[in-house]
């Protein structure tokens, strides 16, 4: 089953974000080789694609996971929650729609 998985920052959070983001995304691309990533992306702190030093506000990644427990225990796991990028992050059971 797909899960969402919504990370929300702590506030001035770009040196962190920055300081761990290979390992982050090292685990990202782990679960796309696997087959089970949907999507990935952060949250800019402004309106632009590209926020500078505004930075970011949290991050979304839907993928594939056995159970609910096994996602939040990836989530629990990850280097922007492990090293304080996240002050918050919510695991939810997702149901894809649209696009057929």
């Amino acid at each position: 089953m797909l899960y969402a998985i919504s990370g929300e920052d702590v506030p001035d959070s770009l040196d962190k974000r920055m300081a761990v983001r290979p390992a982050h995304l090292e685990r990202i691309k782990a679960l796309q080789e696997d087959g089970r990533l949907f999507l990935a992306g952060p949250y800019p702190a402004i309106d632009s694609p590209d926020p500078g030093p505004a930075g970011f506000s949290g991050s979304l990644i839907v993928a594939e996971f056995e159970s609910l427990e096994a996602a939040q225990a990836w989530a629990e796991a990850d280097p922007y929650a492990t090293s304080g990028v996240y002050a918050k992050v919510t695991v939810k059971p997702f149901k894809k729609v649209l696009p057929a």
